[in-house]
């Protein structure tokens, strides 16, 4: 069984760790690897941090026209191989291969937008602001930069933040997930096809330990964090503590309105994608669908036959829709939250606990959820659920619906299904969210817009993605010039 080795210093080498845990496949529990995992992971942290500063000395001075060539080269190299990346994410993440393939052209997309850099990076000058007085402002790298990456899209997030950091003039350290590491192992093998200085660019694998080493060494400047609340949180607390810059993406809740206007046909389909996408383990997974004067039930019924159509099973297997969940804890989770749901006093709607996959009985199956009525005072209309299970409330008016989706304390994402322009307009002024989808059932921002979110979905002042990452990845420098007559020199 092959063991997971670093990339450090321009090289893969083994850790110092000797105890390890399994990466494993969660349609079938077939072990694919070994990682690094304990306590001396923290001198590999420590080691990849020296010599990322060390890189840093060359590469900050290198012209930002310069910095982002690499950066094309990269995007060529995923595109030649996004089969082999997207089957490796489809192996250890479980979504299926379209959503692997569409993960990954988000990648790209970041890299493609990173590219822009030295217009982004462009200074302000200010002439005679004062009389003789020019005033300027640059930006320069920040120094070392970590990211710390979760499970659910293992080749994309990373790049949210990777190649800004790196246009900007500065180094930079993953640690991807210890769940699915494969993804990373293989684009870093293309890294170092590029034509960068060593040490620039490092992976180290771990968990906990590796995490602290990089929250507490003053070397570190910038942390970059997307998973839970409670960790992104925690991230938070512990980088700012230690001097450091964080931008900590949180969990979320995500609500969505369907008015009596709507499409239907349409919102449902949307809906179902959304809601069942990637086995409902993303952060803009819809989760809370309030249905607004649905007397007749019609909204439910089509939500209902959207959700019965999905197709489960193995990702790479053909008309795949939705793959399993990411391990046997987290269906266990589920599956307790769905019978939490119905011991509030919700209806089960939809029941997709214990599925029988042929061939795949040992994976971490579950098949669409939906839970109806929940009860507006329990803990489950509250909980990221973090799984394929819908939740159908039904509400009288619009504003009783925005008022409820307001009531959350996440604000990572909510949507609103019409056709008035009005309740549109009303309801993107009012609805705190930092992503807002009309008639859009994944508010995903395109790479050159910042991946917003609010309240505890994330900690921070600049999100990733866009304008936002070349602002994080630098810091200001603002001059101040007086050039006296007297004193230049006459030829």
């Amino acid at each position: 069984m092959e063991l997971l080795k670093n990339y450090i210093d321009g090289q893969w080498s083994h850790s110092r760790e000797g105890n390890t845990i399994d990466v494993v496949n969660p349609a079938n529990q077939e072990v694919l690897v070994k990682v690094p995992y304990g306590e001396k992971t923290v001198e590999d942290a420590n080691q990849a941090i020296v010599v990322a500063a060390k890189a840093l000395k060359e590469w900050r001075d290198v012209p930002v026209m310069k910095r982002v060539q690499p950066l094309y080269k990269l995007k060529q190299l995923i595109e030649e191989n996004l089969d082999e990346i997207a089957r490796l994410i489809t192996l250890e993440c479980g979504k299926s291969f379209a959503e692997s393939k569409a993960e990954m052209q988000r990648g790209i997309e970041n890299i493609e937008t990173a590219c822009a850099t030295p217009t982004l990076m462009q200074s302000e000058f200010s002439e005679n602001v004062a009389i003789g007085i020019d005033e300027f402002m640059i930006r320069q790298p920040i120094g070392v930069c970590a990211c710390i990456a979760p499970f659910n899209f293992p080749g994309m997030i990373p790049f949210w933040f990777l190649p800004y950091a790196v246009a900007c003039g500065n180094s930079f350290i993953l640690k991807p997930s210890e769940k699915v590491p494969l993804t990373m192992m293989r684009i870093f093998e293309l890294i170092g096809q590029l034509d960068l200085p060593k040490g620039l660019i490092n992976l180290v694998h771990g968990g906990k330990e590796s995490v602290d080493a990089l929250l507490t060494h003053p070397e570190v400047k910038a942390i970059s964090f997307v998973g839970s609340t409670p960790v992104a949180r925690y991230i938070y607390q512990q980088g700012a503590a230690n001097g450091k810059r964080v931008q900590a993406q949180g969990g979320a809740k995500n609500p969505v309105i369907v008015l009596p206007d709507a499409d239907i046909e349409m919102a449902a389909k949307i809906i179902a994608d959304s809601v069942y996408g990637c086995a409902g383990q993303r952060c803009l997974a819809a989760s809370n669908i309030i249905t607004v004067g649905d007397k007749n039930g019609a909204i439910k019924e089509v939500l209902l036959e959207a959700a019965k159509a999905k197709t489960t099973g193995f990702g790479l297997d053909e008309g795949i829709e939705m793959g399993p969940v990411i391990t046997p804890e987290s269906k266990t989770r589920i599956e307790g939250l769905i019978a939490q749901g119905v011991n509030e006093g919700a209806k089960l709607l939809l029941d997709g606990r214990n599925p029988v996959i042929p061939g795949y009985e040992a994976g971490n199956f579950l098949k669409p959820t939906i839970l109806e009525d929940v009860a507006l005072d329990g803990e489950v209309i509250n909980t990221e659920i973090f799984g394929p299970v819908m939740s159908l409330l039904p509400m009288d008016t619009i504003g009783r619906a925005i008022d409820f989706v307001n009531s959350n304390s996440f604000g990572n994402m909510a949507c609103l299904f019409t056709s008035s322009g009005l309740n549109a307009r009303t309801f993107r002024n009012q609805a705190n969210a930092g992503n807002i989808g009309i008639n859009i059932g994944v508010a995903a921002p395109m790479a050159q817009f910042p991946f917003s979110g609010w309240n505890d979905s994330f900690f921070g002042d600049l999100h990733g993605q866009g304008r936002h990452a070349i602002e994080f990845f630098t810091q200001t420098k603002v001059v101040i010039e007086r050039w006296p007559k007297e004193w230049t020199r006459k030829f």
